[in-house]
Parts: structure tokens; C-alpha cells; sequence
């Protein structure tokens, strides 16, 4: 049986990739580009170079094949979160190694962040759109300690440090500001549930006035990527 306790109607959105990125259709027919692919767009020169230096410094066939295998775990370690939010058994990893990593991972996520901390949960993989100007997929809205809150699950090579997140907590804060705009709600709370390959895990909570200074930049960030179209 599902956990889910359905709050409020979501809604599924289409999405394509366009020259620009990723773009998903909103129900008023008009496509708006992607969280992440305005984050993407308005990085900051110093972050490109970081990324530039890292690859130069391993390789670039080793960078991709990091990347590349980071993408799967996380990915696996996602769908089963899903499945277990809906309802479903996950109790057997299979035997691909990459999904037995990736289950551990869930379960750590499952029973020591989501089920101490997390009284109801009102959706997963939610779709949201804030209209004309962006829509994205969060992993999870709910109650976090009794207050509503963006969850997202995310997987990591190694523990972060919560100045290395600052996208994740953007992330956050745009789709808690169109969860706002869509059904009126206030929502003044993000989680980061982290979970590294070596079963470390990080929550990391956005909240008050912090959470209110990411929305501002969040809107600055939007602000940058339409004036350089």
C-alpha cells in the first residue's frame, strides 16, 4: 500500500529536449525550460573552470566514466525510493552490482532520513511549473518534522559540504516558489537527503531566512538566463 496521502491534484508534464536544454510542456501549452537547465545556463565561470580542471586533472574518459556511473546509481537509487513511496517491495536488490549499491543506498535514505523525519509524504516525482517561466521534477513534498517541505533525494561519490550544494538548495527554492504559485501554499522548507556510494548519509536543511535568500536568487538566476536567450 502507497504511504502517499494525496493532498493536492498533480499533474504529469511532457517533456523534450530542445537546443537550449531540457523544456517541459505546461498545460497552458507554452514550453519553459528546466530547472536544471537554467542552472546550467547562468553557472558561474568559476564553477565551468572547477569542472574543466577536475576532468583535465583525471582524464576525460575517467571524468565520463565517474560521471557515468554516478548517474546510474543515483537513477537506481532514486526509482527505488519511488517504488517503495508507492507501495512496492523492494527487498530484492537483483543482481546487477550497480543496483545492489544503489539499494543499500535507498535503504539508508528509507530508514534512517525519510521514516524518522517525514510524517506524511503528499507526492513523489512531482511535476511543477512556475507559468511562462519554468517547470521541473521534485522528489518528494510532504511534512518534514511537521512543517511542509521540497525533499530530494540525491546520491554522491563523497560526502559534500553544505557550501559545495548551493544548486541543490536552488533547486529547492524553485520549486517550492512554483508549488506556491500552483496551489497556494507557503512553503518556507527544503531537504537535501544525501547518501554517498560508501553508505555515508547528509541531510542538509534549507529554512528561514536562508531558504528566503536562495528564493531571491533563485529568481536572479531565472532573471540572467532569459536576458542572455
Amino acid at each position: 500500500m502507497s504511504i502517499i496521502r494525496s493532498k493536492f491534484i498533480y499533474n504529469a508534464l511532457s517533456r523534450t529536449e530542445g537546443e537550449s536544454g531540457r523544456l517541459y510542456l505546461c498545460p497552458d501549452g507554452k514550453k519553459v525550460a528546466s530547472v536544471t537547465t537554467i542552472l546550467d545556463r547562468t553557472k558561474s565561470e568559476e564553477k565551468r573552470q572547477a569542472l574543466a580542471n577536475w576532468k583535465k586533472r583525471v582524464g576525460e574518459q575517467a571524468a565520463q566514466t565517474i560521471v557515468t556511473e554516478a548517474a546510474g546509481r543515483g537513477t537506481s537509487m532514486h526509482k527505488m525510493i519511488e517504488r517503495w513511496l508507492a507501495g512496492e517491495d523492494i527487498s530484492v536488490p537483483g543482481s546487477n552490482l550497480v543496483h545492489q549499491q544503489a539499494h543499500k543506498m535507498a535503504n539508508k535514505v528509507i530508514y534512517e532520513l525519510i521514516k524518522p523525519n517525514v510524517d506524511e509524504i503528499w507526492g513523489s516525482e512531482v511535476n511543477l511549473y512556475f507559468p511562462g517561466l519554468y517547470a521541473g521534477t521534485t522528489d518528494c513534498v510532504g511534512l518534514w518534522q511537521g512543517e511542509i517541505a521540497i525533499m530530494d533525494f540525491k546520491q554522491t561519490n563523497k560526502p559534500k559540504k553544505r557550501e559545495w550544494i548551493e544548486d541543490y538548495f536552488l533547486q529547492l527554492a524553485a520549486y517550492a516558489q512554483a508549488h506556491d504559485e500552483l496551489y497556494g501554499t507557503k512553503i518556507n522548507r527544503g531537504v537535501v537527503l544525501m547518501c554517498s556510494k560508501d553508505l555515508e548519509i547528509q541531510k542538509f536543511v534549507l529554512e528561514g531566512q536562508e531558504f528566503q535568500d536562495h528564493a531571491h536568487k533563485w529568481w536572479d538566476r531565472v532573471e540572467t538566463f532569459y536576458n542572455n536567450r
